[in-house]
């Protein structure tokens, strides 16, 4: 092995641990998978799913609990779609998987005007699709392949264009409490995802076979990360880190915090500056 292809493996090794250890932690920290799960890794034929599937497939070889995983990939229909590829591949890593065939492609172009994003509907109609398909298999969770770059995003989308304070979990409960979704790459970088890829080779199936207009408005949201993590290194980690750290009482949500029946205690002695108030101490000078 050349001195370039040993300094290659090096690398790689450290960013395989680096992920390995960011997935562990999501999954303990947020206590995503247990004994006996049946865990359903959704596969796009993307980077993100793929990196997520080949992780948990080394953490279900070395956890100190059992899990099962089915891998499976919801076939929209889409013109030009390699139905070939995804089958393949997990035929030759020996996972377990099942194609769900399901033309929302077709009904999406039915519903959205040409040329505007059919991202919102596709996701919603694929959503419901894999939430059925779980319910019928007796899946206990449904991984999704969102990293912490997505999560960031998200949460700028939601302040910027709905005006809330609103994110993607790392575990969720769906609303008919019927399905647990988790997303184990949490706590993982995109950029180091996109390495991992690459070093992997997997297969990847773009998502543009739709045709539908890129959404513009995520893609502002990852430029102005990226030129922040340029600038600035450490404020995504900042960001997401304050996602971790959320203070009710210091916010303006008055269904999250009961600000109406506050009262002054004049009994109490203390005289301390208040951590809001010495927040803005700060600010100011």
């Amino acid at each position: 092995m050349s001195d370039l292809e040993q300094k290659s493996r090096t690398q790689f090794n450290k960013l395989q641990k680096r992920l390995r250890r960011c997935v562990g932690e999501a999954i303990a920290d947020f206590n995503m998978i247990e004994q006996g799960d049946k865990v359903m890794v959704c596969l796009s034929g993307g980077k993100d799913s793929y990196t997520m599937l080949d992780i948990l497939l080394n953490l279900q070889k070395t956890a100190p609990i059992d899990f099962d995983i089915i891998a499976v990939n919801l076939d929209q229909k889409q013109p030009g779609f390699p139905e070939h590829v995804l089958p393949e591949y997990l035929k030759a890593i020996g996972v377990p998987f099942h194609i769900i065939e399901h033309d929302t492609y077709s009904i999406v172009k039915s519903i959205i005007p040409e040329g505007k994003t059919t991202c919102s509907l596709c996701s919603r109609l694929r959503r419901g699709t894999l939430y059925g398909f779980a319910k019928e298999h007796n899946i206990t969770k449904i991984a999704l392949g969102h990293h912490r770059d997505d999560i960031i995003e998200t949460f700028f989308l939601n302040m910027f264009y709905a005006g809330k304070l609103k994110a993607m979990p790392p575990k969720l409960l769906s609303d008919d409490k019927q399905n647990i979704v988790i997303r184990p790459l949490a706590y993982c970088r995109e950029k180091d995802i996109n390495r991992f890829a690459a070093f992997k080779k997997f297969p990847i199936i773009p998502c543009n076979l739709c045709g539908s207009q890129e959404n513009l408005q995520r893609k502002a949201m990852k430029q102005m990360l990226n030129g922040w993590d340029k600038q600035f290194p450490g404020r995504i980690e900042t960001i997401f880190a304050s996602l971790q750290n959320i203070a009710p009482s210091q916010m303006a949500d008055t269904g999250l915090f009961d600000f109406a029946s506050l009262q002054r205690d004049p009994n109490s002695s203390q005289a301390r500056i208040p951590s809001d108030e010495a927040g803005l101490d700060i600010l100011e000078r």
